[in-house]
């Protein structure tokens, strides 16, 4: 049933392909596909394009800008969350160019690694280690974080400690990070307008072939915040009962409970799916009108009462804004994909969504700064969720209706690469 529904709520099919396997550069494999997401041909190698063995792109571009969306996403307050800039829309030739940069070891002092690298494909654009490896062989501070629905980050800040006030910033700082990719702008436009391939790439998205790194910068914004994850078992079950409170009738029982418990005993849509006002008075877990019923987001960084580990002083936001009252407070990625996205937290510190329900189940530590949603109402104290271990069970099943699988597979957001370049 859900393999029926997912090819009506698509613009059009497409080519299944195999999914980044976090090698930057992977022969194309696809040869065909229809209107929406473009015609993979072979690369003409008789005609002096600069790209011609080295890039497999289809003769018209993938559709990035005009994704049909289905009706949960197209709320007003969906809507509303949405950060995509009014000088940076989302277009098909600069996603384009986006994802021929986001595969591009060019991007790195060494030619070691691409943003692709940490932000993996068939893991929904995170890294499976608990910290990512970069150019030189250096570990990143903290846990990669899936990149699916950051268009849909209300506040537009990124980074765990959100110290990014654009997408478009974001996207520039790990290629200038020391560990990272270890470039400086002038030295990634310098290597970016030197491969012969970028040219007319440049000129489709911005008129002519000028290569600068606010060029790169939007580019790879737009490619991200095309990345929607709508097409998961979650999604066929909205489309069919048409409201996220009612039971699915494609749904196991299973599932169905731990839909249950998520917008209600658990309480776990008081922070990941209620992004709306609520009316005065709401406690955690007290069933309310769901406005947002696609947005799996906090909407605003928080702290969730996470143990200290032995020397960890990570102070998220508090880093940032020096303000006391911030640390410990941490941006949550989407909980869209999120059966793929471990090891969780800005630590990877939880390897299982397991323990990720069994620390908000029972091990929420106090702090002057946790959130209040996970506070005893009017006390100090975490609150503890008392689950059975069905109705954790029950829960983790339905955390892994929100996979989307096409999305994994989808030939959008694979590597253009037809073979590593030097």
């Amino acid at each position: 049933m859900r393999g029926t529904w997912l090819g009506s709520i698509v613009v059009s099919s497409f080519v299944a392909l195999s999914a980044c396997t976090g090698t930057q550069f992977t022969p194309g494999t696809d040869t065909e596909s229809d209107s929406d997401t473009g015609s993979e041909t072979d690369p003409d190698t008789t005609g002096g394009d600069p790209a011609a063995g080295v890039l497999d792109l289809p003769d018209s571009p993938y559709n990035y800008a005009a994704i049909e969306l289905p009706a949960h996403y197209v709320s007003s307050l969906a809507r509303g969350m949405d950060n995509t800039p009014d000088d940076n829309p989302i277009t098909d030739d600069g996603a384009t160019l986006g994802r021929v940069l986001f595969y591009d070891t060019t991007l790195s002092a060494n030619n070691a690694v691409a943003c692709a690298t940490c932000h993996v494909q068939k893991n929904a654009f995170t890294d499976p280690r608990q910290l990512s490896v970069g150019f030189d062989g250096g570990l990143t501070g903290r846990n990669s974080m899936s990149l699916a629905e950051a268009r849909y980050y209300r506040n537009g800040s990124f980074f765990w400690d959100e110290r990014a006030t654009t997408l478009e910033d974001q996207v520039l700082l790990p290629i200038q990070n020391s560990v990272e990719m270890g470039l400086t702008l002038d030295e990634l436009a310098r290597r970016v307008g030197a491969q012969d391939y970028y040219a007319p790439l440049f000129e489709k998205a911005f008129g002519d072939s000028d290569v600068t790194s606010e060029r790169i910068s939007l580019a790879l914004a737009q490619l991200v915040r095309s990345i929607v994850s709508f097409r998961s078992g979650f999604d066929e079950g909205m489309a069919t009962a048409g409201d996220v409170g009612a039971p699915f009738s494609t749904f196991t029982a299973e599932e169905n409970q731990g839909k249950a418990l998520f917008l209600g005993k658990a309480g776990c849509a008081a922070c990941h799916l209620d992004n709306g006002p609520l009316p005065p008075g709401t406690q955690p877990g007290q069933p309310v009108p769901r406005v947002n019923q696609a947005i799996f987001f906090i909407d605003f960084a928080t702290n969730n009462g996470l143990p200290y580990a032995a020397g960890d002083d990570d102070n998220g936001v508090g880093d940032v804004s020096g303000i006391p009252g911030d640390d410990r407070r941490f941006k949550s990625p989407s909980l869209r994909n999120v059966a793929l996205t471990g090891p969780y937290m800005h630590d990877g510190r939880f390897e299982s969504l397991e323990e990720v329900v069994e620390h908000y189940d029972s091990g929420v530590q106090p702090s002057p700064n946790l959130d209040p949603r996970l506070r005893v109402p009017g006390s100090p104290e975490p609150r503890k969720l008392n689950l059975t271990p069905a109705e954790k069970a029950a829960l983790v099943a339905f955390l892994a209706t929100l996979t989307d699988q096409p999305l994994l597979a989808d030939p959008r957001y694979s590597s253009p690469f037809l073979a590593q370049t030097p």
